[in-house]
């Protein structure tokens, strides 16, 4: 059996050079024999804002037919610039936001206001079975309902699966332009709701400038009673705590509430069946007793030495 030579015998007897009489490097010869170093990556941006998700538009493809979406679309951007000229010629500033009272961003009592969401659940993007939907209920509430199941798709790819999510239209202003909402007056999330025993998850994205940011969110668990009554469900933004991707981050921070990009509820607890959240409106309010900016401490520990409980 002979013996298999090192990587430093080869160099010392000058018998293998590559065509420029270059020696080759250590992985090239490590290939050589069959073994496989760690994988690496060697890129670890984002590369898209949506992170590979299908975003659901269709590109005309003929310029004729481009040609006459943009003018219906430049339209309606006209239009939404004029109205954006009179809020800010005819509407006041709000110098004073007076304690207990709720500023309600989103309620749900007419077909129309459904327009402002957007539903998904994994079966849209062929991660999963689950299914749900946004309507406005029968007596007069969004209902946000479905069918949550966590079977595993078959396909070698998805490992984890179940989730159905409501999420607000990214906030613009007109020609395109991305806006954000500014909650820093407020210090707590305000809800009416009436659930179904569940845990759902609060989610309020706040996406950077920057790639490592797209996905960063502040999220909070919403316990529901279930039950025929109505709960009033108020929240201090300072419990929020950071994750981006699904993954708790190490580092927490307090809630920019000026950037506030989308705000969603998500629906994930491993309970296969049915769901229905009511919702009557989603709002903020603010609390002059309240000083808190976030509730997680970061400590930082010297060299050598160990937290423990």
């Amino acid at each position: 059996m002979q013996r298999v030579k090192t990587f430093a015998e080869v160099l010392s007897r000058n018998r293998w050079k590559g065509s420029l009489g270059v020696y080759p490097a250590l992985t090239d010869w490590t290939r050589r024999r069959g073994v496989h170093t760690s994988a690496t990556t060697l890129e670890f941006h984002e590369y898209d804002k949506r992170s590979g998700y299908d975003t659901g538009f269709e590109i005309a493809e003929t310029r004729t037919e481009r040609i006459r979406l943009g003018l219906q679309q430049l339209k309606k951007e006209i239009k939404l610039w004029k109205k954006e000229v009179q809020e800010v010629l005819i509407s006041d500033p709000i110098f004073e936001y007076r304690a207990g009272e709720v500023d309600v961003f989103w309620r749900f009592y007419e077909e129309s206001s459904l327009d402002h969401w957007i539903v998904t659940s994994d079966s849209d993007h062929a991660e999963g079975f689950s299914k749900c939907d946004l309507k406005i209920g029968h007596q007069g509430y969004g209902l946000f309902h479905g069918n949550l199941c966590s079977r595993v798709p078959k396909d070698g790819r998805i490992q984890n699966s179940g989730y159905c999510n409501m999420i607000t239209k990214r906030v613009s202003k007109s020609f395109q332009r991305d806006s954000f909402l500014d909650w820093s007056p407020y210090t707590h999330l305000n809800l009416r709701l009436r659930g179904d025993g569940r845990s759902y998850l609060i989610n309020i994205h706040v996406s950077g400038q920057f790639d490592i940011m797209w996905n960063d969110v502040f999220t909070f668990v919403l316990y529901t009673r279930g039950g025929p009554y109505w709960q009033t469900t108020r929240i201090p933004f300072s419990k929020f705590f950071f994750a981006s991707k699904g993954r708790i981050q190490d580092k927490q921070a307090p809630l920019p509430l000026y950037r506030i990009t989308h705000f969603g509820i998500t629906v994930s607890d491993k309970a296969d069946g049915p769901f229905q959240l009511e919702i009557d409106y989603i709002g903020a309010d603010f609390d002059p007793t309240h000083h808190e900016e976030t509730a997680y401490e970061m400590y930082e520990v010297q060299q050598n030495y160990i937290i423990g409980t």
